[in-house]
């Protein structure tokens, strides 16, 4: 059969769109296959309320993270600043302070980690690239802690550890699961990592103190010098004084020290700690001096003093740098608390081929009487994490 020269354009044209039409999906899939995206948020506080939140007042924290949930739910079809969608969240991260302080009349630890589970597993609609559900990395907070072991103040009960037996069973995974009646701070701490096509991401309990960095450097042993590493914890890298332990024997915690016993290194600027903040550069030395070690940890994730934030940690003599990325708390934010529209939650964008990590800020509420509002891109932020 004869083919005219109209009949074989055609069939020329035809063919060449097919074959531009596959490269271009192979494209797309090595470029999905990229970028790993995570959403991120820490202190949910289950427990207290809000004193103001879409137009009611005292609203439980088991409402507002399920609002803010509902919202991550939707970011598939989020628009992002460069025009592509979200299309896939493959793993969801929470820094701790689940609960607050079962300080009376808060709920026990037990019931927060009820209306956690059911909010941040149950609840959550979100597929990864690979179809399969996000999958939940989480870290405990002081609160948390304080929980399991005690705090100054008696708490009601006096402790229950029932979130850090959950968490590590979920996290670490041990070859025998733990139970509250065997759980012990002391040896139990919450630490693990994972490689995600060449990063390697390390989620470790509440600081980088001179205890968990001996997990951590173990954990570097394995990994090869020019890969990235990413932090993800609760305390920001300065830490708080008050979340040592106390240096005076017996080393116990009292209200008049302020001391919560929070981690195995003792603090070294006093005998009592601030109750906010308070001096830690002798603390930050050892950190900064494993950083120095360590020039491949390329940024670090936090929450406990909570607002959407983006900077560069220094330590205390200036000799580091180390990008930093802080997340608001859909309970304790430092503005959103009294704005609610300033409300949010991150989304990270790890590209593993371009090694570059983009975080952008998620302004979930910006509109409290609209049932039907849309998240919006607030701050971004793209930063290099090849190792130099």
């Amino acid at each position: 059969m004869l083919i005219t020269k109209a009949a074989f354009t055609k069939l020329h044209c035809v063919l060449l769109l097919l074959f531009l039409f596959r490269q271009t999906a192979l494209c797309q899939g090595k470029n999905d296959g990229a970028v790993i995206n995570f959403v991120y948020s820490s202190d949910a506080h289950y427990g207290i309320s809000r004193a103001d939140f879409r137009g009611d007042t005292n609203v439980a924290a088991y409402k507002v993270n399920a609002a803010m949930i509902r919202q991550m739910n939707t970011l598939p079809e989020l628009t992002l600043p460069n025009g592509e969608l979200v299309k896939a969240v493959d793993y969801l991260v929470q820094t701790g302070d689940v609960a607050n302080r079962m300080e009376y009349p808060i709920q026990s630890a037990a019931q927060s980690w009820k209306q956690f589970e059911h909010d941040y597993v149950q609840s959550i609609t979100l597929k990864g690239h690979d179809g399969k559900p996000a999958k939940l990395l989480c870290v405990p907070g002081n609160h948390d802690i304080s929980n399991a072991i005690g705090y100054p103040k008696p708490l009601k009960p006096l402790t229950d550890p029932t979130i850090m037996v959950n968490m590590y069973n979920q996290m670490v995974k041990p070859k025998k699961a733990l139970t509250n009646q065997t759980y012990n701070y002391q040896t139990d701490k919450v630490n693990y990592s994972l490689n995600i096509k060449g990063v390697h991401l390390m989620f470790i309990t509440l600081w980088p103190d001179s205890a968990e960095r001996i997990w951590m450097q173990k954990d570097l042993d394995t990994v090869a010098r020019n890969t990235p590493v990413i932090i993800f914890t609760h305390d920001q890298p300065t830490c708080e004084a008050k979340h040592f332990t106390n240096p005076v024997p017996p080393y116990q915690m009292k209200p008049g020290n302020k001391f919560e016993n929070l981690t195995a290194e003792h603090y070294k600027e006093g005998v009592t700690a601030a109750a906010d903040g308070g001096s830690t550069e002798i603390e930050q030395r050892g950190w900064v001096k494993f950083l120095k070690l360590h020039p491949n940890i390329m940024a670090y994730f936090h929450g406990n003093s909570n607002w959407n934030e983006f900077y560069v940690y220094h330590g205390p003599d200036n000799d580091v740098k180390l990008n930093v990325f802080r997340v608001d708390s859909p309970m304790k934010g430092k503005y959103s608390a009294k704005d609610e529209t300033k409300l949010s939650f991150q989304l990270i964008s790890l590209n593993t081929n371009k090694q570059t990590l983009t975080v952008s800020e998620c302004l979930w509420n910006t509109e409290p009487q609209n049932p039907s509002q849309k998240v919006i891109i607030g701050q971004t932020a793209t930063v290099s994490i090849k190792v130099p």
